[in-house]
């Protein structure tokens, strides 16, 4: 089986406050919400930042980045685009939404970007969760009928990708006498990375996936997570291999007794700002309604526990991360044995792609990718090669 293993790139900031002289684009103190950093005239400027952090996830052996999206971000594509040029092999996984465009045009910009990267353009497919951020986007679909639309963007993204003519007719999109044309309809289309645990989800992630994604849970929680969707895939008539990814946090230090002591220092500068801007509170802002059922099951992880010892909800797992900087709660945190062995494990139970990420960015891409990622290989049961074919 083969592994890859990405880094996720700060496109909200860096975990530093707007005070710190070494800020790197994250709070406002004045208001406490999260702003895109300033752009100087001539000064070195965020796009610089996620320039270096990408290189270094290149250079220390990740395959690719996740460029995720937030409303107070830049946008996906443009950072891409700014990176397919600053890297070499490093692969760009792009979040994006199928309301925020049209699929023919998306496929269109997919094998420009394509022929721009030489082929390292991917998607994250989000089809959405917190009703109360999808209105703010103009989005006003049911659940359901997200991944409805979702299933049909993917459909008209293949079929235009493969060339004119193509005409599509469904409840959602509607293309006559479309497709690309060359040369762009040679370009590959980029792998489809879906989340989701829902019924709706599975559906769409069976037909179209190629990496189903998941937030990381304690293994045993993440075993049935495996399972589930193996069998959901299974009666949905899956006819393509799907590989299982999971996106965690890592704090990996050279003993135990460290890695515990930073996150504890860590846990600590959490104050009512951050918490605003946490897991818990895009939850209270939107009612507890978010319809993500990952969401809500990594809400059960703690029970509702806020004492850090009371976070610790498996062996080198502990799941409050959602407080410090929002996003899904669960870190691995040990030595750099450690934190190997239990990357190693999810390897033994099927999952075989890995989004990590660690505060600093720069920093950590470096420590995790050249004490870390070695030795999961390693420490696995199951035979696993570095990179995929």
């Amino acid at each position: 089986m083969s592994i890859e293993f990405l880094w996720r790139l700060p496109m909200h900031g860096d975990g530093r406050k707007a005070h710190d002289k070494h800020t790197r684009g994250e709070w406002n103190t004045s208001t406490g919400a999260r702003v895109a950093p300033r752009i100087d005239d001539d000064t070195f400027g965020y796009i610089d930042y996620l320039s270096q952090v990408a290189r270094a996830a290149e250079i220390s052996g990740f395959h690719g980045a996740l460029i995720p999206i937030f409303r107070f971000t830049d946008e996906p594509w443009m950072v891409a685009a700014a990176l397919a040029r600053e890297t070499r092999r490093l692969r760009l996984l792009i979040a994006l939404q199928p309301h925020f465009i049209q699929p023919a045009y998306a496929a269109q910009m997919a094998a420009s970007l394509q022929r721009i990267s030489r082929g390292r353009v991917e998607w994250n497919v989000i089809s959405g969760g917190d009703p109360v951020a999808q209105r703010g986007y103009g989005d006003f679909n049911s659940h359901d009928e997200r991944y409805a639309r979702t299933a049909e963007f993917l459909d008209v993204v293949r079929g235009v990708s493969a060339g004119a003519p193509f005409d599509y007719a469904g409840k959602h999109y509607q293309v006559q006498g479309g497709g690309l044309l060359e040369p762009l309809v040679r370009e590959d289309v980029p792998r489809i990375w879906l989340a989701g645990a829902s019924d709706a989800s599975m559906r769409v992630a069976a037909r179209h996936a190629d990496v189903h994604l998941t937030w990381g849970e304690p293994l045993a929680k993440q075993r049935e997570v495996v399972d589930a969707a193996c069998r959901a895939f299974e009666a949905n008539g899956a006819e393509r291999e799907i590989r299982f990814g999971m996106r965690i946090d890592i704090l990996a230090r050279e003993t135990e007794e460290q890695a515990w002591a930073d996150l504890r220092r860590m846990h600590a500068t959490v104050d009512d700002a951050t918490r605003a801007w946490s897991f818990a509170g895009a939850a209270a802002r939107s009612g507890g309604s978010s319809e993500s059922v990952g969401a809500q099951r990594q809400r059960t992880l703690t029970g509702g526990a806020t004492g850090f010892d009371d976070l610790v909800v498996g062996r080198n797992v502990w799941a409050g991360m959602s407080a410090i900087r929002g996003g899904p709660g669960c870190v691995l945190v040990g030595s750099h044995e450690q934190v190997a062995e239990r990357l190693a494990e999810y390897v033994d139970i099927g999952v075989s792609r890995f989004i990590l990420a660690s505060n600093g960015h720069l920093e950590e891409a470096y420590r995790v990718g050249e004490e870390v990622l070695p030795l999961v290989t390693q420490a696995a049961r199951t035979p696993v090669t570095a990179r995929a074919a």
